[in-house]
This record gives structure tokens, C-alpha cells and sequence, in this order.
């Protein structure tokens, strides 16, 4: 079997260098590298552990491959930081960056420039300027009946059935369906696109076999040419979703280049629902865990919005985040060099005993659940925050008022990804459906 010698390279110095690297570190105790491999394992109890030993370990943590916080207060200040950004730019004047630029994908990388994730202003102010209206508040909350319709169609069609899994027929499909609408995807699409997303999400992650590298890569190259002809069929026929607006848009500087326009469109779309997928699942498994919450949520559903917040609080569909810094500075009271990484955990974050009075416990009426960091903060906090919060808030809620006997079944299986966490299956008996003509799900509170 013939190798591609740039998919050699890529492999290699992306995935298995660091892999190694990382490995040795473990070995030798180091944090940032058991962190590393407890995410991989899917180790929740010892990532907790790890997240305490961190904060213990003071604000800003030197390790043998940079830095780790897990304190809130350092954590934001490393996001919102114009000391730091986000990636390592490639340096072409070294052999190593030479052969890394040579042996570079010619397909969209949510890691990669142009890429939101992976640019700094003025080219990320711009960028996000063009979506930023469709995602504020208000336009969020004007699409609240359009996602209630969605999310109880999608029940109807679980209505009978002995055993779901609700990871893959209810959390997957509603937040594909909300933003796919919003980005104009015909619904023919909708299956496949959530497809391509899902096997492109191990792209986060660093440290993968040659295997999962090959079958993420694939599935980036067949997202970037759907997106090719996804964007063709709205430039002779647009409509008045976002992605038709933003092939047509100008700005000050002109129109985006096709480049610009595909990697703006795709994130938008993989990360319109990637966040809230992840979000749902980990949230069901939360009150399968924690009976007594759901308990009070039926007694006070107004506290449906807050018990959103700390699930995202308590278990994040984004453990971390990665920065590297730009220049001699000092961040969250630590001196650093240019190009060193900073890993900002935002799980650990979200349970540091400064901020959130005992912090490993899931309380659906903490009064300060809103304060995690799941969002990141700074320039780069989520586009779709509050579309996410509605999304879940709306989903969770109708999903046990139509179904109150729901309860899960043994088998629940976390995804593969380390960056990104959330549950692949949640196999589940929903028993007997409950209507009421007068139900709250579709009034905001």
C-alpha cells in the first residue's frame, strides 16, 4: 500500500511526536500530560482529581510542555490575554517549518487559518462581525417556536418505540436540524452533514493513530467539497438563510473570498451543533445520576435555564483550550517566552473552589452556575452561546415533560474525542408519553 509522504509528515509531527512526548512526561508525573491521557480514558473521577491537584499547584502551573491552569481567574485572563493567541504560527525560515508547510492539507481544518478558531484580529474581527447578528439574544430567542416545533416533532417520532438512544436519535438531530436551517441545508443533507461533522470532530484533538488520522482528514476533505457545492447551489439560488447572506455579503474590505466564506460557513455550522449535541447528552447522564434534580425541576421549571448553565458548568462539552503566547509577558502572574503553550482548562475552571461553593456537586439552583467558563471568554467566546443555552433548555425540558418515566439503560458510551465531551450512545426506555395542551415547554421563563 502506497503512503502519502505529506500525510507521513502531518502524521507524524502533529500526532505521533507529540503523543511520545507526552507519554514521557506522564511518566514522569507531570499534569498537563495525566491530564492528557485521564481525558483520553474517559476518567471522570480522575480528571477531577487532577483539576484540584492543579489549582493546589497555584494559578498558572510550569510543566514540561508549558503551562496549565485550572483556576478561574487565570483561565480568564489567559483567554481574553492579547499576549497569547490561539495555534502556533508555522516558521518557514527552519527546516521543520519548511517541510510542515510543504507537507500541509488544501482542505478546510477547524485548527487551521481561516478558521475562527485559528485566527487573531483584524481577520477574526472581521469574520465574525459578518455572523455575530444572527446568534444575539434577541434573534435567538425569536427562533425559540421554531426549535420547540423541531424538538417535538422529533419526540412524536419516538413515541412507541420499547428502547432509543437518545445520544444518537434526539440530542444529534436537534441541533443539526435548528442550525442547518439556519444556514440553509436542505433537509435531505441534514443526516449527512451530521455525519461529516461527527467524524471531523476528532480534529481537535492532538496525539491520534495513524488510523483516526486518515479517517478525520477524510472526512474534512468530503465536508470541504459538500461545502463547495453547498455554496454554489445558494449562489444561483439564494435564500434568506445566513449562508446565502454570506455568500452575497460586502464589508469595507470587500467581498469574503471563497476561502474565507467556506471555513466562516463550515465552522458555523459544525460548531452550531457540536456544542449543544455534547451539551444535551452529558446533561441527560446528569440527571440519570442526580434524580433529585430533575425532581426540583418539575416542581420549579423556572430553574430550567440555570440547571443549563451547570450542566455546562459541571461537565462542559469542551474540557480545554489551548493558547501559546506571542512575547515576553506575564499572564495570571506568570513570567513567559514567546511560543510557550498555555492549557486553559475549562473544566477545571469551572469547579475551582474560589468561585463555586462545593464545586463537585450538581445543584440545578446554584446561584452562580452562570459564571463557568465552558463559553471561553474574551474574543474568541462562542458565536452561538445563547442559541446553545435555548436549544438545550427547550430540548431537555419538552424531552422529560413528554416522557417523565424516562430512565437509562445500561450501555452508555462516551465519545472518543478528548476536547470535545459528550456521550456517543445513551440507550434509554422512555415508557408512555404525557401531552398536555397547556404544557410550559413552549413559554420562555
Amino acid at each position: 500500500m502506497k503512503v502519502d509522504p505529506k500525510f507521513a509528515v502531518r502524521w507524524s509531527f502533529e500526532h505521533a511526536l507529540p503523543r511520545n512526548l507526552v507519554r514521557v512526561a506522564a511518566k514522569r508525573g507531570d499534569l498537563q500530560a495525566r491530564l492528557f491521557f485521564a481525558a483520553e480514558r474517559h476518567e471522570t473521577a480522575a480528571l477531577a482529581d487532577i483539576f484540584a491537584e492543579v489549582q493546589a499547584s497555584g494559578p498558572m502551573v510550569p510543566t514540561r510542555l508549558g503551562y496549565i491552569t485550572a483556576d478561574h481567574a487565570a483561565v480568564r485572563e489567559v483567554l481574553s490575554s492579547n499576549d497569547v493567541r490561539t495555534g502556533f504560527p508555522l516558521n518557514t525560515e527552519t527546516r521543520t517549518g519548511r517541510l510542515l508547510d510543504w507537507a500541509k492539507i488544501d482542505f478546510l481544518h477547524p485548527l487551521r487559518p481561516p478558521s475562527l478558531l485559528a485566527t487573531e484580529p483584524p481577520d477574526h474581527t472581521r469574520y465574525r462581525k459578518l455572523v455575530t447578528r444572527v446568534f444575539t439574544a434577541r434573534a435567538v430567542e425569536a427562533l425559540r417556536t421554531q426549535v420547540q416545533q423541531i424538538a417535538d416533532d422529533l419526540l412524536d417520532d419516538l413515541e412507541g418505540r420499547p428502547e432509543v438512544d437518545l445520544a444518537q436519535d434526539y440530542c444529534a438531530k436537534l441541533p443539526v436540524i435548528v442550525i442547518s436551517q439556519i444556514l440553509g441545508v436542505p433537509a435531505q443533507d441534514h443526516d449527512y452533514v451530521l455525519k461529516l461533522g461527527t467524524g471531523a470532530a476528532p480534529s481537535l484533538d492532538f496525539g491520534l493513530s495513524w488510523r483516526a488520522t486518515q479517517d478525520v482528514e477524510a472526512a474534512l476533505q468530503e465536508f470541504d467539497a459538500w461545502l463547495d457545492q453547498h455554496i454554489e447551489r445558494l449562489r444561483s439560488s439564494p435564500g434568506s438563510d445566513l449562508m446565502s447572506q454570506l455568500v452575497a455579503v460586502r464589508d469595507e474590505q470587500g467581498a469574503l473570498n471563497d476561502i474565507e466564506l467556506k471555513s466562516t460557513a463550515g465552522l458555523v455550522l459544525a460548531a452550531g451543533f457540536e456544542t449543544t449535541v455534547n451539551l444535551m447528552g452529558n446533561a441527560i447522564a446528569l440527571f440519570e445520576d442526580n434524580p433529585a434534580e430533575l425532581r426540583r425541576l418539575r416542581e420549579e421549571p423556572q430553574l430550567w435555564p440555570n440547571a443549563v448553565d451547570e450542566v455546562l458548568r459541571i461537565d462542559p462539552p469542551v474540557l480545554l483550550t489551548g493558547r501559546s503566547t506571542l512575547r515576553d509577558s506575564e499572564i495570571a502572574g506568570a513570567r513567559t517566552r514567546p511560543n510557550q503553550l498555555i492549557t486553559a482548562v475549562l473544566a477545571g475552571a469551572n469547579r475551582d473552589p474560589k468561585v463555586f461553593v462545593d464545586p463537585d456537586t450538581f445543584d440545578v439552583a446554584r446561584e452562580n452556575a452562570r459564571d463557568h467558563l465552558s463559553f471561553s471568554a474574551g474574543r474568541h467566546f462562542c458565536l452561538g452561546a445563547a442559541l446553545a443555552r435555548m436549544e438545550a433548555e427547550v430540548g431537555l425540558r419538552s424531552l422529560y415533560e413528554r416522557y417523565p418515566g424516562l430512565r437509562l439503560l445500561s450501555g452508555r458510551e462516551r465519545r472518543t474525542t478528548r476536547v470535545l465531551r459528550g456521550f456517543e450512545h445513551l440507550p434509554a426506555k422512555i415508557g408512555a408519553a404525557q401531552r398536555s395542551s397547556n404544557s410550559l415547554s413552549a413559554t420562555p421563563v
